[in-house]
């Protein structure tokens, strides 16, 4: 029993360190990996530090394109965001049609998303015109090899290497989006700092399986 205790308290002191040293990121335009979506993230930028000219923005795309982790991005820097517009009921969308006609008028800003082009939205017309009156654009899915870059980076962020294998199975069986990679990348790492074991196939599998407990 008393040498059980004191290793009950050095796991639970690795816990708790694990935690402290690896907060869970947050997603930034910085952490962002623009892949296709070069101009895009420019153009975010640009919104946040009042330097775009064209200050009404709408972004769209399918799930797991990174959209998510842009408005979040752009959300913790204070900017006006209004996101599944699809989704808006009638007087959401007058308060949205009213906030676009402010930002042209006292110099604001917008950053709208969907999940279609302005065109094909389910929306009043005055509302889907005053959409496409700024930039729209498609937010484009990362590609394969784009993921793992994103992987390693973020991996090598906390410290952390990936094998090829690792990053393989990953993309495999994981959802593939930024945000869940990023999630899946937090939780690998309180795991290798807990067990005090490198991040390998088996340590992987084990985080995963676990998950689905």
């Amino acid at each position: 029993m008393n040498d059980a205790f004191p290793a009950i308290l050095r796991e639970n002191l690795m816990r708790q360190l694990a935690l402290a040293i690896s907060p869970a990121s947050q997603p930034t335009l910085d952490n962002f990996v623009p892949g296709a979506n070069a101009e895009l993230l420019e153009r975010l930028r640009e919104l946040l530090s009042d330097s775009a000219a064209e200050r009404i923005v709408y972004l769209w795309g399918e799930p797991g394109s990174g959209k998510s982790h842009l408005l979040r991005a752009c959300a913790r820097e204070g900017l006006h965001l209004a996101d599944d517009v699809e989704a808006l009921g009638a007087e959401s969308q007058i308060a949205l049609f009213n906030r676009i006609n402010e930002a042209r008028q006292a110099g604001g800003a917008v950053l709208a998303a969907g999940n279609a082009p302005p065109a094909q939205l389910p929306l009043r017309e005055d509302l889907k015109s005053r959409l496409a009156w700024g930039l729209v654009y498609q937010v484009k899915p990362l590609t394969d090899g784009e993921r793992a870059v994103f992987l390693r980076a973020e991996a090598g962020r906390r410290g952390m290497r990936l094998a090829d294998e690792v990053i393989a199975y990953l993309l495999t069986h994981v959802r593939r989006d930024p945000l869940s990679l990023t999630a899946i990348l937090d939780e690998l790492d309180r795991a290798s700092l807990e067990r005090k074991r490198l991040v390998t196939l088996p340590l992987v599998r084990e985080v995963l399986k676990a998950r689905e407990e």
